[in-house]
């Protein structure tokens, strides 16, 4: 304890500052170069590679597989070397270099490889952006993947495997389903898929006939995503909910709070401790919390758009949605693209009220208490925008942004076969939502007040926009102008007050209003007032110029004076 008469050390002495802190490490064993063959797949990459007549490939790595990426690059580099044409040993003529440059111009030039050792945003996406850099014609992704669909460049996919005690999963699988005739969906992280047929086969021979093994597809917005369906739900999806999921290894939390109104119970197997027992999984307090951050935001007057991904495609259609509802609500939407999502990144910008992520299927779900401001999804943006009397949610929760826009498609459809009956919309008075008449279409006398429902307060700039006021086109005169109800454009300059802030198109700049009122920091210098010296007609008076300095940085010499050495 410091004594009173001392300060206490707030800082780290210099000499410790260099010194390394000892961290224990778990040693892992080497996989052998047959290990290895096994483990990424070298011969079925290779095939690939060649058939596709692919000259320039990236191997994207996740973070704890970069030990094996050199001896990975290597099997693959000396296996594509075997296999390519060997070269003709004698001299050819003119005809042969000729015929050979039609017949197959490019399969003597030896394949490129580069090891792609960070990844721009999540280790489960694709990263073109990195590809591209290298000019990569075909990207090999390892490890476990969200499988969005890819933008830009084709992909192969090479999940690797974990092993699995099988007789451990079939003796808790029994423990936990006594009826045998209960209807199981079995499922699987991407590692440990291949364990999923022989899982099978074992519950089948104990007399499981209601069992039913998924596959992998490339599909995110399936009702299980990335996985096949059984007949029965491929039919009629409401059979989903007939069915428990037997899921092996812990899923990522977005896939919990999709399938938590799809099927019956989510049952998950633990592959980190040696005598496992499957726990049913809850998603009631997430969905609490999500619901939480949703009605928080619902009176956020300016959103964030924060790109995480350059790779999953139709990124930009999901981006003018999400601008699209946030202008219809009457509020301020701003586009960030910073790479990997940080609270210190996000905490530069204070005056957005809430984030909205535009990322793959799992990376968009981004809950940590570090984020000063909530972060949500495109689909739990739209349930924000809506007013409090439509707000409803049944649990329903959507990832994928894809599957959103197809929502939004049917609904569009919807909407244009009933255009021919208008009435309910022109006395509906229920304003700000944004899947009714647009805010700004809107008379401001019937706006009701809007509440904190966190807090109960007033909230008096949820729409800091303002309304889109009417465009007078140059044909219109005044008397046309004054027909229509709108003001004659005017002409005269108006000197604008220093507390007043800036203007875009009309309406008030709701980040200039931020500046000016919320920052207490607002740049180096700003507390210092700029006056000028004036004349006695008002003009600015310029100061004297003087000569500066001149020399170089180890002696600088000031006018006529010597330079003065170091």
């Amino acid at each position: 304890m410091a004594s009173a008469g001392s300060a206490p050390i707030l800082s780290t002495p210099a000499e410790q500052i260099l010194e390394s802190v000892p961290t224990k490490t778990v040693p892992v064993a080497a996989l052998s170069d047959d290990e290895l063959y096994v483990q990424y797949e070298i011969p079925r990459t290779m095939r690939e590679i060649r058939e596709g007549r692919r000259k320039r490939v990236a191997l994207q790595f996740p973070d704890e597989m970069l030990v094996d990426a050199p001896r990975v690059f290597e099997l693959l580099r000396d296996g594509l070397r075997r296999e390519r044409k060997p070269e003709r040993n004698l001299t050819p003529t003119t005809e042969t270099a000729k015929e050979d440059e039609q017949n197959s111009p490019t399969e003597e030039r030896e394949e490129t490889l580069c090891i792609l050792g960070d990844t721009s945003y999540g280790a489960c996406c694709v990263d073109e952006v990195a590809a591209e850099h290298v000019k990569a014609d075909v990207v090999v992704h390892y490890g476990r993947t969200c499988l969005s669909p890819t933008a830009r460049l084709p992909v192969i996919y090479v999940f690797t495997s974990k092993s699995l005690d099988l007789d451990a999963a079939v003796s808790a699988f029994q423990e936990l389903y006594t009826d045998r005739s209960e209807k199981v969906c079995l499922m699987a992280d991407i590692p440990y898929s291949h364990h999923i047929p022989e899982l099978e086969r074992r519950l089948r021979d104990n007399a499981y006939g209601n069992i039913y093994a998924t596959q992998i597809i490339r599909d995110p917005s399936s009702l299980l995503p990335n996985r096949t369906l059984p007949n029965e739900v491929q039919e009629h999806s409401d059979a989903l909910k007939d069915f428990s999921i037997f899921h092996i290894s812990s899923p990522p939390d977005s896939l919990l709070l999709i399938l938590s109104s799809r099927v019956k119970s989510i049952n998950i197997l633990p592959t980190d401790t040696p005598s496992p027992l499957a726990l049913e999984a809850t998603t009631t307090q997430q969905l609490r919390r999500r619901y939480a951050l949703i009605t928080r935001l619902a009176t956020a007057p300016i959103f964030g758009i924060l790109i995480n991904t350059l790779s999953v495609s139709n990124y930009m259609e999901a981006l003018a949605h999400c601008q699209k509802l946030i202008a219809d609500a009457g509020k301020k939407s701003y586009v960030f693209v910073v790479g990997k999502v940080s609270a210190a990144k996000l905490a530069n910008f204070a005056e957005v009220g809430g984030w909205v992520v535009i990322g793959c299927w799992e990376s968009s779900l981004i809950e940590s208490k570090d984020f000063y401001k909530p972060v949500i999804t495109p689909f739990e943006l739209e349930i924000a925008l809506k007013s409090d009397a439509k707000r409803e949610w049944d649990g329903t929760w959507v990832a994928d942004f894809g599957a959103v826009l197809k929502n939004e498609k049917s609904v569009e459809q919807d909407s244009n076969i009933g255009a021919t009956d208008n009435t309910a919309s022109e006395n509906d008075n229920d304003i700000g939502t944004s899947n009714d008449l647009a805010w700004q279409d809107q008379s401001s006398d019937d706006e009701p007040p809007e509440f904190d429902l966190r807090t109960g307060q007033y909230i008096s700039r949820t729409r800091p926009m303002g309304r889109s006021k009417p465009v007078i086109s140059s044909d219109d005169t005044p008397s046309t102008a004054s027909a229509k109800n709108v003001a004659p454009p005017s002409s005269a300059l108006v000197q604008r007050a220093k507390t007043d802030v800036a203007t875009v198109n009309g309406a008030i700049s709701p980040a200039a209003e931020f500046l000016r009122a919320g920052r207490t920091w607002q740049g180096l210098g700003s507390d210092y007032e700029v006056s000028y010296e004036r004349d006695e007609d008002g003009h600015i008076r310029g100061a004297a110029m003087e000569e500066g300095r001149s020399g170089v940085a180890r002696g600088y010499g000031i006018g006529e004076t010597d330079s003065m050495r170091a």
